[in-house]
């Protein structure tokens, strides 16, 4: 199963938006993606994505088989985070617990270290979330502490994790 990250079409709308309309999606994520998350929503991503200024952020489709199956993005920080990227993603459920997201991390990363002056990948997934917790794990990031009750999603308070990956630690 070839699995890859690229670019962004328009033609991955329809993909995507089926793939994404998905309660335990949207349940992991943060309130700006939305749920039900429609065509419309997937075209206007789609846009956005296509033309994201690079030297800023690089939004990506997870691609397998030839179909847009999900999203990962590293956006760069700014003023005092300039050196540091975030990273966020999400993977249609059908393909969860294949290794595929593990994959797309390490090579977004390894695009970032390459064409960007950072010294820090960061995530921050949700303490509940045990599926990316473990996709960041086995992609080397580190967990540097439990943010508690750092986040209200859908009228809890939950805590998050803060992840990060070094430069000198990246072995991609």
């Amino acid at each position: 199963m070839p699995i890859t990250i690229r670019p962004w079409a328009l033609d991955d709308a329809g993909s995507i938006a089926r793939f994404a309309d998905n309660p335990k999606i949207a349940a992991n994520l943060r309130d700006l993606f939305p749920s039900p998350y429609t065509l419309k929503d997937a075209q206007d991503y789609a846009a956005y994505c296509m033309n994201a200024d690079e030297t800023r952020q690089l939004p990506r489709v997870i691609d397998v088989d030839g179909s847009a199956v999900g999203n990962i993005t590293l956006s760069l920080g700014g003023d005092v985070y300039r050196k540091s990227a975030e990273l966020g993603y999400w993977l249609a459920e059908e393909y969860w617990g294949k290794g595929i997201m593990t994959t797309a991390v390490k090579e977004i990363c390894r695009l970032g270290f390459a064409r960007w002056d950072i010294v820090r990948i960061y995530a921050e997934p949700f303490a509940r979330n045990a599926g990316s917790r473990r996709v960041l794990e086995k992609s080397g990031f580190i967990l540097e502490g439990v943010m508690r009750s750092g986040v209200y999603k859908r009228g809890e308070v939950l805590d998050y994790c803060m992840y990060s990956l070094l430069r000198e630690e990246f072995r991609g």
